[in-house]
């Protein structure tokens, strides 16, 4: 560092008061990131007809789908490099402006490319709030602040849509845009202030640039293929070939440049961590399960149940508030558990055993005994988040955190995309014809005498598969000691 330039504080001089204000200022980023996930679905019909644009609707929600997965391990990276106070306020004000350019958007193209640059923002809102728990908090301590983390995804998404919905009918689309305005200022604001005391550990690296490219055209191609795939290309169709086949040549042009580069994008020592590996791969597929949930339970509400749409986004409640639940116990135990993972290797089996009853049983069940299993679902997956986040944090050293949370969520927002396209191609293809999407299928008749019982059958078993993986992965997961204390401040560098 720079003479004259006073080193930041180390970990232990952050008294309670100093944690939580960190605490509520990434809070309000993490919000800003996983609200926009949720509130501008509910607003797109409204979009489409006053732009006069319903065809290319569909990349409003998958252009910052793209952007925000393809830069969550460069945000990773570059934290590790130049700091997490540097690139949260980067990550924020890129959001703010890209939802101010959406929000005066005169035409569909230009809404488009705007939900691509707030993308490239919301990328590392997520993950960067997560890297600086990290750094305040010993994982013993850490575990039990991860229900926060879950209530805000939780918050977003019941009043997401609920907000998304109001905004478009009763004052104007736009406001779903101009609401990030307040609360970016109020992130920046308060991650500017408060960050100023976060310990740092970032050391002198190059980033690889080439490795980053990659990355990032490998991701892209990919979730082309999961998005277009069986709704506006067949599966089997050229395009949707095309992007597989690029994706695989680039994924394996990105494994070279690991091998051979002097300092990869990916460092190997993280990559190959078993911790690391087995920790994300456990956590793709429990958050990939209940992501693919979230979307598809309502469809079976609506259409098996005979709820009303309005009380079919209700009765989610239980899942919801179970993730959360789940999520508080899971690290209120981490702290005070010796074999911290069998909670949560105990609420998922608890989780797969529900899943395969519905699976064998999806109709003629009373409402309230579906809302139970549910909850317990909920609670099951929710058990499942502060036990992969704090094991794969515990187990790199301080200055490799950001590149490992970066990684591990990026896999989480692949294993979902997957899971949707899974969960879609089980129940839009067994409803409806192929390339329908899911608004035409809550909108249109259905065929008589159609086996829906065997349909969400499938989504179900389909769902206690993915939850199962997740388990297993997380059984051979090694159990490491969670460190009591973070270690001494390193005093950095100063990075050109």
């Amino acid at each position: 560092m720079r003479s004259g330039i006073p080193a930041p504080p180390a970990a232990a001089s952050l008294d309670h008061a100093a944690i939580r204000s960190i605490m509520l200022g990434i809070m309000l980023a993490m919000f800003l990131g996983a609200l926009d996930q949720t509130i501008v679905a509910t607003a797109l019909p409204t979009i489409g007809r006053e732009l006069g644009d319903v065809e290319h609707l569909p990349w409003v929600v998958t252009a910052y789908l793209l952007s925000s997965t393809a830069v969550t391990p460069l945000y990773g990276k570059l934290s590790d490099i130049h700091g997490r106070r540097r690139m949260m306020l980067v990550s924020v004000a890129t959001f703010v402006v890209g939802s101010i350019a959406c929000a005066v958007a005169p035409s569909m193209l230009i809404l488009i490319v705007a939900r691509g640059l707030q993308g490239l923002g919301g990328g590392g809102l997520i993950s960067l709030a997560q890297t600086i728990i990290a750094d305040i908090l010993a994982p013993k301590e850490r575990a039990r602040y991860q229900a926060y983390i879950a209530a805000v995804f939780v918050t977003s998404s019941v009043a997401g849509p609920v907000m998304g919905g109001f905004f478009a009918e009763h004052l104007h689309w736009s406001m779903i845009f101009w609401i990030n305005l307040p609360l970016g200022l109020g992130a920046y604001w308060m991650t500017d202030r408060t960050l100023r005391r976060l310990p740092r550990h970032e050391r002198p690296h190059r980033l690889d640039l080439a490795g980053a490219v990659l990355i990032v055209l490998a991701t892209v191609a990919f979730m082309l293929a999961l998005n277009w795939g069986g709704v506006r290309f067949s599966w089997n169709s050229a395009p949707i070939l095309g992007l597989l086949a690029a994706t695989a040549i680039l994924a394996v042009l990105f494994a070279l440049r690991l091998l051979t580069a002097a300092e990869p994008f990916l460092p190997l020592s993280v990559l190959f961590n078993p911790v690391v590996a087995r920790g994300t791969a456990a956590a793709c597929f429990g958050m990939g399960t209940f992501i693919g949930l979230s979307i598809f339970v309502p469809v079976y509400f609506e259409l098996l149940l005979g709820l009303e749409a309005s009380r079919s986004g209700l009765a989610l409640i239980p899942l919801m508030g179970g993730v959360v639940t789940g999520a508080t116990l899971s690290g209120r135990l981490m702290t005070s558990l010796r074999h911290y993972k069998r909670p949560a290797m105990a609420g998922l089996a608890l989780a797969v055993l529900c899943l395969a009853f519905l699976a064998w049983r999806p109709d003629g069940l009373r409402l309230a005994l579906v809302e139970l299993l549910l909850g317990i679902i909920g609670v099951g997956i929710g058990t499942l988040l502060p036990v992969t986040t704090v094991s794969i944090q515990n187990a790199v050293p301080m200055h490799q955190l950001g590149t490992a949370t970066g990684a591990m969520n990026f896999f989480r927002s692949l294993g979902s995309a997957v899971a949707v396209a899974a969960f879609g191609a089980i129940v839009l293809g067994g409803i409806v014809a192929p390339g329908a999407s899911l608004e035409s299928l809550q909108q249109s008749a259905l065929p008589a005498g159609m086996d829906l019982g065997h349909v969400f059958r499938l989504l179900f078993a389909a769902a206690a598969l993915g939850l199962g993986t997740s388990l297993l992965w997380l059984i051979t997961m090694e159990e490491r000691p969670l460190r009591g204390r973070l270690p001494e401040t390193v005093r950095p560098t100063e990075v050109h």
